[in-house]
This record gives structure tokens, C-alpha cells and sequence, in this order.
């Protein structure tokens, strides 16, 4: 760590660097983020725009006294660094190392858990709330991202905030992305404002030199205070947050040291809820992650010098099939439409989007709107797809409940990230979209073992005319042989055995045949069912193998609750047979590589197999 980093004792020293000091530090900071996360992998882009307000935050604010709550929080790697955990920055996002996003547990700087969009509004506002009601007097402020304001959370928490006279900071880190480009009407009303920075230069202005006017000069500038409204309606084309009943100023340069902390000083001293927007770079400092902000949004280790990857998978990845395969279905049939919640590159739809942009929808941040508008375009008669991270998706389970399979609708949902995604933890394994799919009706689950499963089970789901969800873990693709016709709820053999029968699901298929070659060296033969669905479950077979094997296991990448192997346990509750589930225990997940929790949590083909072994024996 550089030396200049640790010679300070950060954040108490930041309250009497001088401005210059705190400028040569933000260089300091950006070479130490490049090369800690140029070996470790994780957000840098999104850091790397977020170093000025960071150290103008701790700078101008008494943390951990004063509360910062950090929006998803993947950008809060400087504010690691600077609440003494610089040296742990080397360990971050990696197995028993410090997580990558806030965790309480971890420092008391870290005021709440986040990693999920558009819930520091929410959280800061209640927990102003509840330092009023204890009569205490602490500042809170809410960091959130221009992307981050689309979603639906946070303009119901500007609607609240507004209407009250709690006093809350809200500082706006406007880069006109989140991962992708930002879409809709919030993101052209903010690029608006972006580029009507003459208003604050002009009000500065008029109010300096009408103040110099001797006797009256004071006056006049309260009086034009009280029409400033009339001005920002000349200038600036809405007045959105000022007409919810939220102070506005800006917007303001991001980058700009001296400001932000002259800006937040006004912040503290302004009564009732405040929002100051600030402009800011996404990558800046660095200039392949300038010019490639989104690639360097989460990366793995790469070179310095060129930006490259250090380690490039040569398997497509599930999202890369899925989007391509959805090009081939959309070039024969034009009822076919892509809905993605500011996940086109992420999910795999960025190539469907350029061939078919009229049939792309991007709505943001919004995963529960886009859920319900999915609905909107199946009911007149459109078939879309709607592409999701399992854990994104968590946050649209009523609009599928009511909007989706109530009405019987065919929205297909294409859950990517399906099971444990590794580094981003807690707030991103997606192991609960099974468990709270499996109980709504109409609504059918397949989880293909591999490419050209997840290839044919799409083209299955058109033919249902029905909601259907298609789930998929991250990463690289297997090719585990031919692939078997899909038919509702069948499943099928993939290999033969005795003695034990494995029933896995989608990426566990791969880790059961496996174990059942490490079970062959040990003279335990082993047969391998390919479960395909959880809904409609393949009932008929599973009763069959219960009285044709000494054990039936199940294996899910998903949490044992409420998953595949309570399905199996319940159809088998009649029956004389043994089974073992095997799957995620009731907890959330820590982070670290999908192979180390994997052989933690005894859910790897060495320990799937170990675990069999020592049932047999008894």
C-alpha cells in the first residue's frame, strides 16, 4: 500500500488537509484502487467516480457519528480506504477477505448492508426519522446513483421525504449510467440538467454582485431568493425535486473538491431534506475504464497497461447463448420482444438490442415495472422475454404472482445468475428463486444442464402459451451430450447405475455425474437423473426409482428450503426408501469463488460423493 496512504490516520486527518493535499491524495487513492483491483478483480469504474465526494464526505461530515449510507454500495471501495481498512483493500471480494459491498459487521462506518438499487432514499429517511424521535442530532446522508433513481423505491421515498421536514442529505452521483447507459424520462430530465450548469454559475453571480449594493443589497437577495423559482423555470427546463419539496442544488462538478465540501457545508446548515447533484465520471482517472466504463463496472483481474483480462473463458457463457439463441427465435417470429432492467450486456440481450432495437425494452432499475410491463405486451400479443438476474428478480415477486400467472400470460423469464454467483456475496447469490417460484401456479421452471438444453428449453417455452421461467447459474456453458427432446415435466436418465439414483438439477447435473465417476472407483454404481423441471416435477419417475435403489439424493443450486429436494421428500413421505438433499442451508451465503463455497458447504462432486459413500455404509 502506498506509502502516503498509510502515513495518515484516515478519516480524522482529512479534516485539516488543505485542499491541495486532499487533491494529490485523490490521485494516490485512484493509483492503489487500479492496482488492487487490476489483481483481485471487482467494481472499479464505478470507484473510481465516486473519489472527490468520498473524501469530501469524510472530510466535511463526523462519520461514523454522522451516518452514510451508500446506495447498492459496490462504489465504496475508497470509503474502505478511508475508514481504516486500506490495507485489506488487497483481500476484497475474495473468500474469508473483506466484502466488497458495506457490511456492518465489518466497521462501524458501515452503516447498513446494501448491494440491491434505490434503497438508500428508504433507509436514510427512516433512520432520520428515528434520530429525531430519540432527540438526537447526527446528519444522515443518502448516496445514490442517477441510475439508482429510476427505480421505483426511491421516487417513493422522494415523495415521502418531500412531504415532511426531516432533515435529510441526499447527494446524487450523476455519470448517466449504472451499468449500462441509463434509459426514460428521469435520465433526460437529469442529462437536462447536466448540461444547464450556467444556472448555479448564474445565480452565484447575480447573488455576489446585488449584495455589494450598500443598505439594500442583503434584502434584495432574500427577495430573490423567494423567486427562485421563477428563474430556475426560465433556466432550466423542470424543477422536479424542488416541486416534491426537496432543496435542490447543482448540479455541481463531481470532481471538484473544494466544492462538494462548500456544497455539503450549505447542506448541514439547510432545515428539512436536501439533494445536491453532483456530475461525475464513471472510470475517471483511468483511462481504459473512461472509455469502457461498463466493461470495468465488475471485472476480474486484467493487465494494467492494456486492460485486458488476465483470464478469458473460451465456453460461451449462459447469457451469450441465451441472447443469441433469442436472435435466431426473433428472426422468424416478429412477435418476439427482449425486456431487460438495465441488464442488456449483463443478460446477454446487447447484440438482440442492435439487431432489434424497436423490440428492445430497457426500463431501468425498475424489475418489478418490468415484470408488469412484460405482462402488458403478452397480453396484446406480444411474447417476451424478460431477462433478470435471479437475485434482481426477487423484487418483481408480486407483479409475478398478480400481473404474470394469475392471468395465465406467456412471459418467459430467462433468470440469469441462477445459484451461487461467487465474489458479490450475500446481496447476489441467487438461491431463493426456486423456493419462491415452485408455490405459483400456472408457472413452469426448467433449469437446463447445459447449452443446448437451455437452447431448446427456450424454444419450448413458446409453445406453452404460458408464464414459464428458464433458470441459469453464471458463467461458462458445459456440453454434456446430446440433448434429450423437452417435455412437460419429464425428466431423463443421463447415466446408469444400481445402487444409487442422483436427481440434479441444471448446473448441478454436471457436479452428480461427477461424483458418480469418483463413486465407480469406489465400487458404488451411481445413476444420474436430469431433473429439467421442478414444475411440473417429474413425479411418475422419481416413485419409480424408490424401490429400484438403496438412496436417491437430490442436488439444487439453490436453498434447501422450499427447493427440489422437499419436493422429492414430500412425493417419497409413503415411501420405504432413503433419501439425502443436498443444497444450500438455511443462511446467507458468504462471498468467495463458486469452487471454495462449494466444497464448503459440501455441495462439490468430491463431497457429494464422500457424503454418499458414508450413507451407504450406514
Amino acid at each position: 500500500m502506498n506509502k502516503y496512504l498509510t502515513g495518515h490516520n484516515f478519516p480524522q486527518d482529512l479534516k485539516d488537509m488543505s485542499y491541495d493535499e486532499l487533491e494529490l491524495l485523490s490521485y494516490e487513492l485512484r493509483d492503489y484502487l487500479v492496482e488492487t483491483v487490476s489483481e483481485t478483480g471487482g467494481h472499479l469504474s464505478s470507484n473510481l467516480g465516486v473519489v472527490e465526494i468520498t473524501i469530501a464526505l469524510h472530510k466535511v461530515f463526523d462519520t461514523p457519528a454522522d451516518k452514510l449510507i451508500w446506495d447498492v454500495g459496490h462504489q465504496t471501495y475508497i470509503h474502505k480506504i478511508l475508514t481504516g481498512r486500506g490495507d485489506r483493500l488487497k483481500t476484497v471480494r475474495q473468500f474469508n477477505g473483506m466484502s466488497g459491498f458495506p457490511k456492518s459487521s465489518d466497521s462501524p462506518y458501515d452503516v447498513f448492508d446494501t448491494g440491491h438499487s434505490s434503497t438508500s432514499l428508504s433507509l436514510g429517511l427512516g433512520m432520520a426519522e428515528a434520530r429525531d424521535l430519540a432527540g438526537e442530532d447526527y446528519q444522515v446522508v443518502s448516496i445514490i446513483g442517477d441510475g439508482a433513481l429510476t427505480g421505483g423505491l426511491s421516487f417513493e421515498a422522494l415523495n415521502n421525504a418531500g412531504n415532511r421536514s426531516t432533515k435529510l442529505i441526499i447527494v446524487l452521483n450523476d455519470n448517466g449510467m449504472s451499468i449500462s447507459p441509463n434509459t426514460g424520462g428521469l435520465s433526460k430530465h437529469l442529462s437536462r440538467l447536466r448540461s444547464s450548469g450556467r444556472y448555479i454559475s448564474m445565480k452565484e453571480k447575480i447573488k455576489k454582485n446585488v449584495s455589494k449594493i450598500p443598505v439594500i443589497g442583503e434584502g434584495m437577495v432574500t427577495g430573490m431568493q423567494h423567486a427562485r423559482d421563477s428563474i430556475k423555470y426560465a433556466v432550466i427546463d423542470g424543477i422536479l425535486f424542488e416541486e416534491l419539496g426537496i432543496k435542490y442544488f447543482g448540479p455541481i462538478d463531481g470532481h471538484d473538491i473544494e466544492t462538494l465540501c462548500k456544497a455539503f457545508e450549505w447542506a448541514k446548515q439547510t432545515e428539512g431534506p436536501v439533494l445536491i447533484h453532483t456530475i461525475t465520471q464513471k472510470g475517471k482517472g483511468y483511462s481504459v475504464a473512461e472509455n469502457n466504463p461498463n466493461v470495468f463496472h465488475g471485472i476480474g483481474p486484467f493487465n494494467v497497461e492494456t486492460g485486458q483480462l488476465l483470464k478469458k473463458s473460451i465456453k460461451p457463457s449462459y447469457s451469450y447463448v441465451m441472447g443469441n439463441k433469442l436472435i435466431e427465435m426473433a428472426q422468424r417470429d416478429p412477435k418476439i420482444v427482449a425486456v431487460s432492467a438495465a441488464m442488456l450486456e449483463g443478460t446477454g440481450l446487447e447484440k438482440f438490442s442492435a439487431e432489434f432495437p424497436e423490440r428492445t425494452f430497457d426500463v431501468g432499475i425498475a424489475e418489478a415495472y418490468a415484470v408488469s410491463f412484460a405482462a402488458g405486451l403478452a397480453k396484446a400479443g406480444s411474447k417476451p422475454f424478460v431477462a433478470i438476474y435471479s437475485t434482481f428478480l426477487q423484487r418483481g415477486y408480486d407483479q409475478i404472482v398478480e400481473d404474470v400467472c394469475l392471468q395465465n400470460l406467456p412471459v418467459v423469464f430467462c433468470i440469469d445468475r441462477a445459484g451461487i454467483v461467487g465474489a458479490d456475496g450475500e446481496t447476489h447469490h441467487g438461491i431463493l428463486d426456486l423456493s419462491y417460484l415452485k408455490s405459483i401456479p400456472n408457472l413452469t421452471i426448467m433449469a437446463p444442464k447445459d447449452k443446448g438444453e437451455l437452447e431448446a428449453m427456450m424454444e419450448y417455452a413458446i409453445t406453452l402459451n404460458a408464464p414459464c421461467a428458464i433458470r441459469y447459474p453464471k458463467g461458462a456453458t458445459p456440453e454434456l451430450g446430446a440433448v434429450n427432446k423437452v417435455i412437460t415435466g419429464k425428466a431423463n436418465q443421463i447415466k446408469r447405475g444400481t445402487d444409487v439414483e442422483i436427481w440434479a438439477l441444471g448446473s448441478m447435473v454436471e457436479k452428480a455425474l461427477k461424483a458418480a465417476d469418483i463413486l465407480k472407483k469406489k465400487n458404488i454404481s451411481v445413476s444420474v437423473i436430469n431433473a429439467k423441471f421442478l414444475k411440473p416435477f417429474d413425479t411418475e419417475r422419481l416413485l419409480k426409482s424408490a424401490g429400484k435403489y438403496k438412496l436417491l439424493v437430490s442436488m439444487e443450486d439453490n436453498a434447501l428450503t422450499s427447493g427440489m429436494g422437499e419436493e422429492m421428500n414430500t412425493i417419497l413421505k409413503d415411501e420405504d426408501v432413503s433419501i439425502i438433499n443436498i443444497g444450500w442451508p438455511d443462511k446467507f451465503i458468504e462471498h468467495g469463488s463458486c469452487g471454495q463455497l462449494y466444497e464448503k458447504y459440501g455441495l462439490d462432486p468430491n463431497s457429494v460423493a464422500e457424503r454418499i459413500a458414508k450413507t451407504l455404509e450406514g
